[in-house]
């Protein structure tokens, strides 16, 4: 069996690659870093090295080529060929890619009639959709109905983290990943066409919006609070920022009221919500991990957007009753480093300009007020343990831990 793997960074060869390997598929990743791409086909294989607190163990993945993006033909034919595909480029990248995955599309059409579908290991709510309408761009219209009978578009939950890869990371191997254990990936089992695959970690779930929006609205929007909190206080690790008592406060309520919106949007199982947050937070903890809060915080424009990890969170709050008090201190966060990192004047002015352009907000909504308050009180020099007092009074009736 074949697999093809567009983008073999951090995701494609420390996640992706691990689960199709697990399964006995064949992986030709198609990437733009040319060093990558000259080491995987010269050395046929890479390590893959789990770490924790208290062990680390390195596995190899083997049997695996790779084509250099620009060679556009060999591409589209070893996605013509392929039995299943998955995208880790970054959202950025889709356009990118999309009339190379078309082009090896219609390819395929032309003597197979088997369905094939593209993983689609992106954050981004809807990301399936996205990646649909961006292909289709580049297909006529008979190539549009195979595409819509023949392919499924499938969106994924994220969980696993893997840093940016250092040199002393990669001992003297560029292609070494270093990473967690975890290995649980959701995808949406109604998107599959054709049989699902089995493949060990890949779990399909029929209610996939719940666990895309546990994974913004919960990982990603803690993930993300700690590291601008950490960034506030000059801490240079995750595990570092989670391991202090005011931002691990702040950050577990802040999942907490994300956890209570989803439970009453969703009437979803609130204690199994509880459970990974818990989850979420030891492994915030891995030290080995050497996860930065800069990485972590980078591309801050994407994630004040109106659907992302915050102003997705604060608005399901909203609209299912909950104030999002603790979720808005990160949010303020947020906006305090993206003016620093566009070195712009840290003003209220321009606090509220960005919330109304990039994260859509209303400067007089319920959300861009809570997030200004706490803005306001982190330029006036409140600490964390400051803030938090103020979240506790602001209204919340959720637990608080």
């Amino acid at each position: 069996m074949n697999a093809v793997i567009y983008g073999a960074g951090n995701i494609g060869r420390g996640f992706i690659g691990t689960l199709f390997s697990g399964a006995d598929y064949k992986i030709t990743f198609i990437d733009a870093a040319e060093n990558i791409v000259n080491a995987i086909n010269k050395i046929k294989a890479y390590p893959v090295k789990f770490v924790s607190n208290s062990e680390s163990e390195e596995i190899m993945i083997t049997g695996i080529t790779a084509i250099n993006c620009v060679n556009e033909n060999e591409a589209m034919d070893c996605i013509a060929k392929s039995d299943i595909i998955a995208t880790a480029v970054g959202v950025r990248s889709l356009p990118s890619i999309a009339p190379v995955i078309a082009g090896g599309l219609r390819k395929r059409f032309r003597n197979n009639t088997v369905p094939l579908n593209i993983i689609i290991c992106e954050n981004l709510i809807n990301a399936d959709k996205y990646l649909a309408e961006l292909i289709k761009n580049y297909l006529v219209e008979n190539e549009i109905t195979q595409m819509k009978e023949q392919v499924g578009f499938v969106e994924t939950s994220i969980g696993r983290m893997v840093p940016l890869q250092t040199q002393d990371m990669q001992e003297g191997n560029i292609l070494r990943i270093c990473t967690e254990r975890y290995a649980f990936l959701p995808v949406n089992k109604d998107a599959f066409k054709g049989s699902f695959p089995e493949i060990k970690g890949i779990v399909p779930f029929n209610n996939f919006n719940f666990f895309i929006q546990r994974k913004f609205f919960i990982h990603n929007m803690g993930h993300a609070l700690c590291a601008y909190l950490g960034l506030l206080l000059g801490e240079t690790y995750i595990a570092d920022a989670a391991s202090r008592a005011d931002i691990l406060f702040i950050t577990q309520n802040a999942m907490i009221e994300s956890a209570q919106a989803l439970n009453k949007k969703f009437n979803a199982d609130l204690q199994g919500i509880m459970d990974h947050i818990k989850d979420l937070i030891f492994r915030f903890n891995n030290r080995n991990l050497k996860d930065t809060c800069e990485r972590v915080g980078a591309d801050t424009e994407r994630k004040l957007g109106h659907q992302d990890r915050f102003m997705g969170a604060i608005n399901c709050c909203i609209e299912q009753g909950i104030t999002p008090a603790f979720i808005s201190i990160g949010a303020a966060a947020a906006l305090h480093y993206h003016i620093k990192m566009n070195a712009l004047a840290q003003t209220e002015e321009n606090a509220a300009s960005i919330l109304e352009i990039i994260s859509k907000l209303e400067k007089n909504s319920d959300a861009a007020f809570l997030i200004l308050n706490m803005y306001n009180k982190i330029l006036a020099g409140n600490t964390p343990n400051e803030l938090l007092q103020y979240a506790l009074f602001s209204g919340n009736k959720q637990e608080i831990i």
